[in-house]
C-alpha cells in the first residue's frame, strides 16, 4: 500500500465519483481506477461497490477511509517536519479558504508571503465554509479560513478581520426605487441566495433571526454558487440578494446593484486550524503576517 493509493483512495470517497476524483487529483480516470483495483486486490477487500454507473463506500470502505485519512495527516504532518528543518528553504503550506476570503481578503496577503518565501509552494483552494472547516478537520489543509464561525470540536479558531453585509438589488427591482424599511419587508420579495453552508447564507440567517425574522420564511427562487454569479444574477432580474459589500462594491459603482440601508450588521472572517496537529513553520510564518500571534506560538 503506497501513500498514492491512500491518497486516491480518499479523494474517490470523498467524491463518490471517479472521474471527479480523477479531475481533482489532475490523474487521469483510468489511473485512479487502477489504483483502486490494486488496493482491492492486494488486500482482498471491496471497498465500493459499484451501482450501475455509481459508485458508494462499501463497509469495508467506510471502516477504512477514517484510518487512510489518519495516516495522510501524519504524512503532512512529517512533510512539515522536514520543511521546519530546512528554515523554510523549502515545503508546502495549504490553505481552504471561503469564497469572499479568497476573492478580496487574500489575494495580497499570499502575494506577500510568496515575495517573503518563494520557495514555499502554496496550495490555495475554495470553496464555502463547511468545505473548509471539512478540509482543515480531515487534514488536507494545514489551514482554514472561514466567514463566521464554526462549532465543530477539534478547532482552534481566531478572529483575523471583520466583514460587513449588505442588501442588493438590480435597476428593475421596486426596491431600487422604493428600498425597505424595516426587516420584515425582506420577506416580500424573491430572493437569490448562496448555498446551505455558506458563510454569507449562516450569517444571513442569524441576521434574520435576531430581527425575530424566520430565514425559512424567505421566498428563495434559487441558489447559486458563488458571489460574483449572485450579483450577476440579480443585476439582470428583480430578485435580491445578500453578499459582502467588498463583492457587492464593483457592481455598485457602475449602478448595476442599488444597495439598501437596512443594517444587515456582519461577520467575523476566523482562522481556523486542527486543535492537534503541529504548527507548521510555514504555517507559522504566514500566521506572523496576518497576525495571529496566539496561535503561531503554539
Amino acid at each position: 500500500m503506497t501513500l498514492e493509493q491512500l491518497r486516491i483512495f480518499v479523494a474517490v470517497a470523498e467524491h463518490q465519483h471517479v472521474t471527479n476524483a480523477a479531475a481533482e487529483l489532475n490523474l487521469t480516470q483510468s489511473s485512479v481506477s487502477s489504483a483502486i483495483s490494486a488496493l482491492e486486490a492486494r488486500h482482498a477487500v471491496t471497498l465500493f461497490n459499484r451501482v450501475g454507473r455509481r459508485i458508494e463506500l462499501s463497509p469495508e470502505g467506510v471502516a477504512f477511509v477514517a484510518s487512510a485519512r489518519a495516516v495522510l495527516a501524519a504524512s503532512r504532518n512529517a512533510e512539515a517536519t522536514l520543511a521546519d528543518l530546512s528554515g523554510l528553504r523549502a515545503g508546502c503550506l495549504s490553505i481552504f479558504a471561503s469564497q469572499t476570503i479568497a476573492s478580496f481578503w487574500l489575494p495580497s496577503r499570499i502575494v506577500a508571503y510568496n515575495e517573503a518565501y518563494p520557495s514555499v509552494k502554496l496550495d490555495l483552494q475554495t470553496g464555502n465554509t463547511a468545505e473548509s472547516v471539512h478540509a482543515v478537520l480531515s487534514g488536507k489543509v494545514d489551514i482554514g479560513l472561514i466567514e463566521g464561525n464554526a462549532h465543530e470540536p477539534g478547532l482552534h479558531q481566531q478572529v483575523i478581520d471583520r466583514d460587513d453585509m449588505i442588501v442588493v438589488v438590480g435597476k428593475r427591482h421596486p426596491w431600487a426605487a422604493n428600498p425597505p424599511k424595516l426587516p420584515k419587508e425582506l420577506h416580500k420579495t424573491r430572493w437569490a441566495m448562496r448555498e446551505a453552508g455558506s458563510g454569507t447564507r449562516s450569517t444571513f440567517e442569524a441576521a434574520l433571526r435576531t430581527m425575530g425574522r424566520d430565514p425559512h420564511d424567505l421566498d428563495i427562487a434559487f441558489e447559486l454558487p458563488s458571489n460574483e454569479a449572485l450579483c450577476a444574477a440579480v443585476a439582470e432580474s428583480t430578485l435580491a440578494t445578500i453578499v459582502s459589500i467588498s463583492v457587492a462594491r464593483s457592481g455598485i459603482e457602475s449602478g448595476a446593484l442599488v444597495a439598501m440601508s437596512l443594517d444587515i450588521g456582519g461577520r467575523e472572517f476566523r482562522l481556523i486550524m486542527h486543535e492537534d496537529r503541529a504548527v507548521s513553520r510555514a504555517a507559522r510564518a504566514l500566521l506572523d503576517m496576518i497576525g495571529s500571534k496566539s496561535i503561531a506560538r503554539k
